[in-house]
C-alpha cells in the first residue's frame, strides 16, 4: 500500500478507519472542529462580523454559536454544575450568534477551543451507552450527543466555508 501524505488534522480520522467506534465519533468531531477553526483563521475581526447573508450567520457568530453548543450538550447535559441550564434550540439560536464588542477572531476562537477541550473531558468520563435526560427529547446517549454534535459541526463548517469563501474566496475545507 503505497502511503499518502495526510494533513495532520485528517490523521486521527485516517488512523480509526478500522477502529473502536469512539476512536471513529471521536475522530470525525474533532476533524469538523478543527475545519471550522481553520475557516476563520487568518481573518480581521471586522471580516469575522460581516454579515454576507441575510441571517445573522458571521464566521465570528458560527464560533460563538458553536462554543455554546458544546457546552450545552457536554456540561449543561453530562456535568452540570450549579446554574448550568441546558438551552432549548430557539434559547441557543437567539443567544448565540450575536457578538459583543470586544470579541474578536482570537477569542472567539479560543472560546470555542476551550469549550471543545471541556466537552472532550466530560465525555471521556462516560461510556458511550451512558444516558442522560434531555428536557425536549426524554433521554439522550452520549453516542447520539457524539453524533448529532458531528452533524451540527459539519454542518456549520459548510457555513464557514461558504462564509469564507464570500469573504476572500478562499476555498477547500482544509
Amino acid at each position: 500500500m503505497v502511503e499518502i501524505p495526510v494533513d495532520p488534522v485528517v490523521e486521527p480520522v485516517v488512523r480509526a478507519r478500522a477502529g473502536a467506534e469512539r476512536a471513529v465519533l471521536e475522530s470525525f468531531l474533532d476533524l469538523q472542529r478543527a475545519i471550522v477553526l481553520r475557516k476563520v483563521r487568518g481573518l480581521t475581526d471586522a471580516d469575522a462580523r460581516r454579515r454576507l447573508v441575510p441571517s445573522a450567520t458571521t464566521l465570528g457568530g458560527l464560533l460563538r454559536h458553536l462554543a455554546l453548543v458544546e457546552r450545552n450538550w457536554f456540561v449543561c447535559l453530562l456535568d452540570p454544575g450549579p446554574g448550568d441550564v441546558y438551552l432549548t434550540s430557539e434559547e441557543e439560536a437567539t443567544a448565540s450568534f450575536a457578538l459583543a464588542e470586544s470579541d474578536t477572531v482570537e477569542s472567539l476562537a479560543a472560546g470555542y477551543e476551550r469549550a471543545c477541550a471541556r466537552s472532550r473531558e466530560i465525555a471521556a468520563r462516560f461510556d458511550l451507552d451512558h444516558v442522560v435526560p434531555h428536557p425536549q427529547l426524554g433521554e439522550v446517549s452520549l453516542r447520539w450527543i457524539l453524533t448529532h454534535l458531528i452533524e451540527e459541526t459539519a454542518r456549520h463548517a459548510g457555513h464557514a466555508d461558504i462564509l469564507r469563501e464570500l469573504t476572500d474566496g478562499s476555498t477547500g475545507a482544509l
